[in-house]
């Protein structure tokens, strides 16, 4: 594009936006994205996961899961959040599949007090494993100090295993294998492994758990568990939102971003990134210095957890699947379907999650958030999901 073709169309965008700041949200990357978005592809934009506080990370999660206390749930659900940071070749890890690991290995700390910051107490540990047959050991595991092993913590890690994968979850400057979030984001690096891993795929699943414990029964119990956690429906104004298989880890995954700030240009497949300048609106709300989503970027992280890569615009996106068109209404929608909006050309898109609403990073100032599908913009749907 001519960069002053560009600069001209940026400033009537810019008076059209204080029309429909919603069509700033998306419209504007494509205007600018000519003379500045290459350069900023070969620059790099670097990737920083947020922090889930607790109030956003539970939404990924029904608010309460019945065995579960929700500290635990909390932890959960923010390691699968952190886990890019440090696994980001690893895809697919989800709350359910720590909460299964760790119903097997402590059934979530039960019977032990659960700090607001993770701590556990009493600490919990293991038996001494001297090759008694103590928890199936046979073979005598010693410490450096030459005392017995006992695993540690709510995910039941040796020391010397801990030592290699241990993390700080809870951000405090400490790994504490006997801390919720610290041993839950250490299991969920170990799960992933050091290679590439999808956690969608349950081949790869079950080579993962077998590395966690090498029984083929500790493999098939602690799948029973996580397939009962992922069937319990996530709900929004009191009803269940009805997404089921991939769908689910679409919407799973958006919603694990509810409160993370709107950036203009942020976003990639491994979560929420720096924003970058558009010489308007969003410079004015500072998004190039905040790290989150545009809308295009949100849908695109969402649909990658689940193993689907889609173009990085909302006008490039329209294209992607199979059409559902406005006339149809929103009756015809399907939870995880990409709907879009558009007074003139293409210039946002959300992930619809049923009730007729949508999940979606709207615009500069904003947070990603569920909105109703607003019908007067409603330019129709497009569904990858079958």
């Amino acid at each position: 594009m001519n960069p002053l073709l560009a600069v001209t169309l940026a400033g009537r965008l810019r008076d059209r936006a204080r029309q429909h700041p919603l069509a700033w949200g998306c419209l504007a990357l494509l205007a600018l994205a000519g003379p500045f978005l290459g350069l900023a592809v070969l620059a790099g934009v670097v990737v920083v996961v947020i922090a889930g506080s607790g109030g956003s990370a539970a939404t990924v999660a029904p608010r309460q899961v019945p065995g579960i206390p929700d500290t635990m749930l909390v932890a959960y659900i923010q390691a699968a959040q952190h886990l890019p940071e440090i696994r980001p070749r690893c895809r697919g890890m989800r709350w359910s599949i720590l909460a299964g690991v760790a119903q097997v290995e402590s059934r979530h700390a039960a019977g032990h007090t659960i700090a607001p910051n993770g701590d556990i107490h009493p600490p919990i540990l293991g038996p001494a494993l001297d090759g008694s047959g103590a928890g199936g050991n046979r073979t005598p595991i010693r410490n450096r100090d030459g005392t017995y092993a006992r695993a540690a913590g709510p995910f039941q890690f040796l020391t010397t295993t801990w030592d290699t994968v241990g993390q700080d979850g809870n951000r405090d400057g400490h790994r504490n294998v006997h801390n919720a979030f610290d041993a839950a984001l250490g299991a969920a690096a170990y799960l992933c492994g050091t290679g590439p891993r999808d956690l969608n795929d349950e081949p790869q699943l079950r080579v993962a758990l077998y590395s966690y414990n090498h029984s083929q029964a500790y493999v098939t119990t602690v799948l029973a568990h996580i397939r009962s956690y992922d069937a319990i429906p996530l709900r929004h104004r009191g009803r269940p939102i009805q997404a089921t298989g991939v769908a689910k880890t679409v919407i799973d995954a958006a919603m694990s971003q509810l409160g993370v700030p709107y950036a203009w240009g942020g976003g990639t497949r491994h979560g929420p990134s720096t924003g970058i300048r558009d010489g308007g609106v969003a410079d004015r709300h500072g998004d190039y210095a905040k790290i989150g989503f545009d809308c295009s970027g949100l849908t695109l992280y969402a649909y990658a957890q689940a193993g689907i890569d889609l173009p990085r615009t909302s006008r490039a996106q329209f294209h992607a699947g199979t059409r559902v068109p406005k006339e149809a209404g929103i009756g015809a929608l399907r939870p995880g379907d990409l709907v879009f909006y558009s007074p003139g050309s293409i210039h946002h898109v959300g992930i619809y999650l049923g009730n007729g609403d949508m999940i979606n990073a709207p615009y500069s100032g904003t947070t990603v958030r569920i909105d109703p599908v607003d019908l007067s913009e409603y330019a129709g749907a497009a569904r990858l999901l079958h």
